[in-house]
């Protein structure tokens, strides 16, 4: 081989060179032989192969396959057309008329268009009958005259009052979450996409909070999966009645099923934050919003290879006949769901809070061409509609809101009280929905009122719960409407639905009542009234230091007195430098304030009264309660602290609340797994810092500890043992002589409460554990008298689900309750017992402790924006009383009984006032004005006026 080159190339004399020719020729024809031979039998195995399926495969599964294409390409309808009876209907259940009813049919009068007939004050609320057979609505029509005979039917005489289509919530895991919280099968957590699971094979016909939420009016709700899963599986639609007791004829979940044909599946996905937070915790992924949208669409991938596959197997089955096919049609029971959502057979629902959620989701729906029926929580849809019109199928999704439940996570610190007013003007169905438990649905229709006190029309806001939700499920042809031919689900108000502490007189679904002599709460009736001011116009509030005229003051509520004026002869309140110069007709004082050029502000029912004060949350402390580093934090057992140390004011929490009208908040540190440990504070709610003139009014209120359930802990494992601690906490502060070391400590502060310094407040849900304490106070006061001059312990207990049942004790140990929240229901098991008042309940427990004589407030809860409805919660209690309680004692509720209990000098609110236009505890009053006695009030311009100061920033 020479350097640097390939090896030469050498010949291999052939073998074939060595055999004559004559026997090269046979030997050639041998191997053509075998070759044709070989040729010959590969040939027949493979044909062999090829015909093998149809010698094995089974002609009737291929047949049941081919079936099966029409199915795979059916795209479903909403039920509609003329029946004859109810597919629900239940044999024996009685004909109904309801006679003499103010009826809201949920459509347009006659030569209306739906959306001019939303947006008109003039819609109609008629005079009417309803005759209701086979759970059908049949006739609606004044005076209806029946041509059979009177025991062939029943008559429920309305007296007028409002009625409406049942109730739809269009987000529930009520029957998954099953209350008190003792289990759950709301998500399930084994992998990020689980289109296959199903809620009903969860859904529990006995869970109690059932017959709670339809006590409220809802009469059909979509349970849905939770959203800890991208894709969270598929959702159902039940009617909330339930065995024998409610006109059924069997408990089952599939007897519930709202549409038993079941046209429409439907299916719950979820972006952001909480599939982020479930599996990147347990460090599975996704930890990103990358990373869902790769889930997502690697989901839609293998969904969209089967649905092509089984395309594919049909139009040849089309082509040759089923029986010819050589396989069966291509399945995978875990994404058939899923491809039924390409095929466009599913209503996607998808929870999605953020403008890159949003967008992100809407960029999934138009690669794989599905529609979103709806997006929920969804609180920046409404800075974004124009994206959401982007979504494919011709058709932009709804949003699913909470009216004001906000600021709880990151993802909700952008929301807008007004998100469905301005999701509405932008073309976007808003509807309102419970989340149930989150929100309890049984309260549901509340969350439509507040929609129309944030600028909603009327009929809007009343439709976001009937019509619009139920025309989204694709059943608007069976349920959400008082109409010929629609199920019978129907409810009786005992008031405007849409009014403050509005209740259900009596429910029915299918036509068959749901409460077995219900109880009716003794009211006046306020009928629907569409000649309010329009609520909620944009305003800025102002710094105003000028002298400023409000006129047509109706009811002064303030300092102790009561004056009410004519609504032709009202009166004036005079501000000026901060302070209320005048009350009343003021006509010297009004000419002066008028020569100096005062500002005039005229008032439609104008309110004065003291302001709010927000007792139970930890505004001041928290500000996203779901963000650590937005939050002081909480204290364990072993930790004691004061609230003005952590003290964080000019937030957005805090400036909602002010802007209610909640002016005053006291506030202690927050304890590990709720509830409250430590030193409260009292400030004012509107300051800058707590450094600022009059911040804080009060430096320590009062000391706190949590008696709970989820209060338990691994020094104090037991409520015995944490009632325990605590009175030897007590006892050793009475018996100990030596000197505190630390002022601020958890001791001296306990040395402070035994000698009446400060107030012992104690959050307990239990009656058995307010017993429990209530025998501790005993002891701790015969303790007192035999050794100091200090006879009694000032204790106060916030929560209170189940203090009704002690009320009288309660009363007899000088306890005050401050209920929070207002409105309990079983969430846990110390609030087993808690009443949810008419029409399931003869009152709430307000009403059983006014009945004893307890001093009562009310407090904040569950969630921190809770504190802006503190006046609508005073106006369900003054509304739903029974004569209990005035205007003025309402008041009371969130105001003066918080520092009587507490033992503050009232004298600290002396100079305190708040203005309204209308009512404060009706739904469409207006905060106009705040003043805390200093050089300037807080006042409310609208915008469609020139007002002559600059807006605060």
């Amino acid at each position: 081989m020479k350097p640097d080159r390939l090896p030469e190339y050498s010949e291999i004399v052939s073998p074939w060179t060595q055999v004559p020719r004559k026997r090269k020729r046979h030997v050639l024809r041998l191997v053509a032989l075998l070759f044709l031979s070989c040729l010959i039998y590969n040939v027949n195995n493979l044909w062999k192969n090829m015909r093998q399926p149809l010698d094995i495969l089974s002609v009737h599964r291929l047949e049941e396959d081919y079936a099966t294409c029409s199915i795979l390409r059916h795209i479903p309808k909403d039920p509609s057309g003329m029946r004859v009876r109810n597919a629900r209907f239940v044999n024996g259940t009685k004909s109904l008329l309801i006679r003499n009813a103010t009826v809201w049919t949920g459509e347009p009068t006659s030569g209306t268009s739906l959306g001019q007939a939303y947006s008109d004050d003039d819609f109609a609320w008629v005079t009417s009958d309803v005759f209701i057979e086979y759970g059908l609505i049949k006739q609606v029509a004044p005076h209806i005259q029946l041509e059979r005979r009177a025991e062939d039917y029943e008559i429920f005489d309305a007296g007028g009052r409002p009625l409406t289509a049942g109730i739809v919530d269009m987000h529930s895991h009520a029957g998954l979450d099953p209350q008190p919280d003792l289990q759950h099968d709301t998500n399930e957590l084994s992998g990020d996409i689980t289109p296959y699971i199903r809620s009903i094979d969860a859904f529990d016909p006995l869970d109690q909070q059932i017959q709670w939420i339809k006590s409220g009016g809802v009469t059909t709700s979509l349970v849905l999966p939770g959203s800890g899963n991208n894709i969270g599986g598929e959702a159902f639609v039940f009617k909330f009645a339930v065995g024998k007791r409610n006109g059924r004829s069997q408990i089952s979940q599939e007897d519930m099923l709202a549409d038993p044909e079941r046209n429409w599946r439907y299916m719950k996905m979820a972006c952001g934050e909480n599939p982020k937070r479930v599996y990147g915790k347990i460090g599975r992924g996704p930890f990103s919003r990358l990373g869902e949208a790769w889930e997502f669409r690697h989901a839609f991938e293998e969904a969209s290879k089967i649905v092509k596959a089984q395309d594919d197997w049909c139009s040849a089955a089309d082509s040759i006949g089923a029986e010819n096919m050589g396989s069966y049609l291509p399945k995978e029971l875990r994404l058939e769901s899923l491809g039924a959502v390409l095929r466009g057979q599913v209503h996607v629902n998808t929870h999605c809070y953020t403008v890159a959620d949003l967008e992100a989701f809407v960029r999934h729906t138009n690669e794989w061409q599905f529609p979103v029926r709806a997006f929920h929580h969804a609180h920046q849809t409404y800075l974004v509609p124009e994206v959401l019109k982007r979504a494919w199928g011709g058709r932009p999704p709804a949003a699913a809101l909470f009216a004001d439940s906000m600021y709880y996570k990151v993802e909700a610190y952008t929301a807008s009280e007004q998100a469905g007013k301005i999701l509405y003007e932008n073309g976007i169905t808003p509807v309102y929905v419970s989340d149930n438990p989150v929100l309890n649905a049984q309260h549901l229709v509340f969350e439509a009122a507040k929609g129309y006190q944030y600028g909603l029309e009327y009929n809007v806001a009343l439709a976001s719960i009937t019509t619009a939700p139920a025309e989204l499920l694709g059943l608007g042809e069976r349920i959400g409407k008082i109409k010929f031919g629609f199920d019978a689900d129907v409810v009786v108000w005992d008031s405007d639905p849409l009014s403050v502490g509005a209740t259900p007189a009596q429910v029915w679904i299918d036509g068959a009542a749901q409460f077995k002599d219900p109880f009716i709460l003794r009211k006046p009736m306020v009928l629907p009234s569409f000649q309010k001011p329009k609520p909620n116009e944009t305003k800025d509030m102002l710094k105003v230091k000028e002298t400023i005229v409000f006129k047509g003051i109706t009811k002064v509520r303030i300092g102790g007195s009561t004056n009410n004026f004519a609504s032709n002869k009202t009166a004036h309140v005079i501000v000026s430098n901060g302070v209320i110069s005048c009350i009343g007709f003021c006509k010297d004082e009004l000419q002066t304030a008028l020569d100096e050029g005062a500002e005039v502000v005229n008032l439609f029912n104008g309110y004065l009264t003291q302001p709010i004060t927000a007792i139970g949350s930890s505004i001041g402390l928290s500000e996203i309660a779901g963000e650590k580093d937005t939050r002081d934090g909480d204290n364990t057992d072993a930790v004691w602290s004061r609230a003005i140390d952590g003290l964080a004011l000019d937030t957005k929490q805090l400036a909602a609340a002010y802007a209610h009208g909640v002016a005053r908040a006291i506030t202690a540190p927050s304890a590990r797994g709720g509830s409250s440990r430590g030193v409260s504070v009292g400030f004012l709610t509107g300051a800058q810092h707590a450094l600022g003139d009059g911040a804080v009014f009060v430096d320590e209120v009062a000391v706190h500890y949590p008696l709970i359930t989820s209060a338990k802990s691994e020094k104090t494992p037991s409520i015995s043992s944490l009632i325990g601690t605590l009175r030897k906490g007590l006892l050793n502060a009475i018996h100990s002589n030596g000197t505190t070391i630390d002022n601020y400590s958890e001791e001296a502060y306990l040395k402070r409460v035994v000698v009446g310094d400060l107030p012992l407040v104690l959050s307990i849900h239990s009656s058995d554990t307010i017993a429990a304490v209530l025998r501790v106070k005993q002891e701790v006061e015969s303790s007192l008298s035999a050794s100091t001059a200090q006879k009694k312990v000032r204790i106060l207990i916030t929560g209170g689900a189940e203090s009704y049942l002690i009320a009288d004790e309660i009363a007899a140990a000088g306890v005050g309750i401050i209920l929070s929240p207002l409105q309990p229901y079983s969430s846990s098991w110390d609030q087993r017992r808690s009443l949810t008042g008419a029409p399931l309940t003869n009152g709430t427990a307000l009403e059983h402790l006014l009945d004893a004589g307890v001093l009562v407030a009310i407090g904040v809860g569950p969630e921190d924006s809770d504190t802006r409805n503190l006046r609508l919660m005073a106006g369900i209690a003054f509304r739903n009383s029974g004569g209990r309680l005035t205007e003025s004692q309402a008041m009371d509720l969130v105001g003066a009984n918080i520092y009587r209990m507490l033992g503050l000098n009232e004298s600290v609110v002396t100079n305190d006032f708040v203005i309204y236009e209308g009512s404060p505890l009706e739904i469409g009053s207006e905060l106009r004005a705040i003043g805390h006695g200093g050089d300037s009030i807080s006042f409310w311009a609208y915008r469609s006026t020139t007002p002559r100061y600059t807006a605060q920033q």
